[in-house]
């Protein structure tokens, strides 16, 4: 297999000046909510463009645009009071070069629309978001993480092409160094992904094993042991007792090669049916569990994507801790379970190696993620995310940069060594912040 369709991805800005210029597309109601119902947009309008052209017609037009995805971030990262562009018409996959072992996608494109691409023709993404719903442009711009103790779902990025300011097409490759590794994750300050070039792998088989009731000392003390059990790891727990409800476990597979699961794990029970991750929920949207073995990508994500898994009712926080404090970490959050208690749907625990994407949490840093899934009660989440962050402190926490949180912007800044750097990227780019939104501004200008 070679290269598939054709592609030039060393384009530069201004080299397609000889193309004639696109009207605007069409104006689409605009969307006034995002997934969870937690935010209203100020868009004044939004356009959903059919052609790279039509998107660079809509940013020469436009005063202040932002890009909004699959809408599945809970703060206002996305939010803008001009005009909101949509590449969801634009999720076509454009090259697959077999011997690089890389895909070149359209900017609209999802990780559940992928997936199946790649392993009809004998590859996968090495790495996948636990939401198959969400557009990779979007997860990689916020550095969201993917599957157990790998680099967070941007550093399979090895070009990106994007519409700077003034229209022109940009873009920056592994090779290009230091502004490649500023730009990878760039929180939607630069314009709207037309294009992304990603690292696939041969196609490879994943069975999933959910255990019951890990000891929270367990997780703590041989925390190394647990996340390194599978090729993915997940631990759920509601933080109210002293065991770890659910531990998924997610292993890589040869066809036709026997693999003998374990019967236990320090103490957990290997689950007798399908597991949801929320006590109580039909696990129905649930992949696969009961160490069945199926595709990459219809494994390592949490959930199916032909279905939603949930209705929204919920607002999610996370934070990204170094790695080294994770069993320190995992006592301090035992011990405020309590004050957790009504307001908590799930827990969940994963691992991310370190990178070198300045806007990355795990920027050289190996990290463990916490994430929290609450009840959609903003008034009783704002008034505990702070002691939540306190108790947490200790250990220079993180926020993921699509979720809720607390802390100062002027905190939040000083967790990135390349933050001055990162501006004058963006100002490079965009010298007039066309792109830059309150969310851009207040942490990270």
């Amino acid at each position: 297999m070679g290269v598939a369709g054709p592609l030039d991805f060393r384009a530069r800005a201004g080299q397609d000046r000889s193309v004639p210029k696109a009207d605007p597309p069409p104006q689409a109601a605009t969307p006034r909510t995002n997934w969870a119902r937690n935010l209203v947009y100020r868009a004044e309008r939004l356009v959903v463009p059919d052609t790279v052209e039509e998107a660079r017609a809509a940013v020469r037009a436009a005063a202040k645009l932002r890009a909004v995805g699959t809408r599945h971030c809970f703060n206002d990262i996305a939010d803008t009071e001009g005009t909101h562009i949509s590449l969801e018409r634009m999720n076509r996959v454009l090259a697959l070069d077999a011997v690089k072992r890389q895909v070149t996608v359209e900017g609209g494109i999802r990780y559940g629309e992928l997936g199946p691409y790649l392993h009809a023709r004998g590859f996968a993404l090495g790495n996948l978001a636990s939401l198959p719903h969400i557009s990779v442009a979007g997860a990689c711009a916020t550095a969201t993480h993917g599957s157990g103790a790998h680099g967070n779902l941007a550093v399979d990025v090895a070009a990106i092409e994007f519409i700077r300011a003034d229209g022109d097409l940009v873009t920056l490759s592994r090779k290009d160094g230091d502004s490649f590794a500023g730009a990878a994750v760039h929180l939607g300050a630069l314009g709207p992904v037309t294009r992304l070039t990603l690292d696939v792998r041969p196609a490879f088989e994943v069975r999933q094993d959910v255990f019951l009731d890990l000891p929270v000392e367990a997780l703590a003390s041989e925390f190394d042991a647990v996340m390194s059990s599978g090729y993915s790891v997940s631990a759920f727990t509601a933080w109210q007792s002293d065991a770890i409800e659910q531990v998924w476990i997610k292993s890589e597979v040869a066809p036709g090669v026997a693999f003998a699961a374990p019967d236990s794990l320090l103490g957990a029970r290997p689950a007798a049916v399908k597991m949801h991750p929320i006590a109580g929920v039909d696990p129905v949207n649930c992949t696969e569990q009961l160490g069945a073995p199926g595709p990459a990508h219809d494994r390592l994500p949490h959930f199916r994507m032909g279905f939603m898994p949930a209705s929204g009712d919920e607002l999610q926080v996370e934070y990204f801790v170094p790695r080294e404090h994770a069993g320190a970490a995992i006592r301090a959050l035992r011990r405020f379970g309590g004050r957790m208690e009504d307001l908590l749907l799930v827990g969940e625990i994963r691992t991310i190696a370190a990178d070198e994407l300045w806007m990355s949490p795990c920027y050289r840093t190996p990290c463990v993620a916490f994430h929290f899934s609450f009840k959609r009660d903003w008034p009783a989440l704002k008034e505990l995310l702070p002691a939540l962050e306190a108790a947490l402190a200790a250990y220079a926490p993180r926020p993921h940069w699509g979720k809720l949180s607390a802390m100062a912007p002027e905190r939040l800044r000083a967790l990135y060594p390349r933050m001055a750097e990162f501006r004058e990227l963006l100002r490079a780019y965009d010298p007039r912040g066309k792109f830059r939104n309150d969310f851009v501004e207040r942490n990270a200008m």
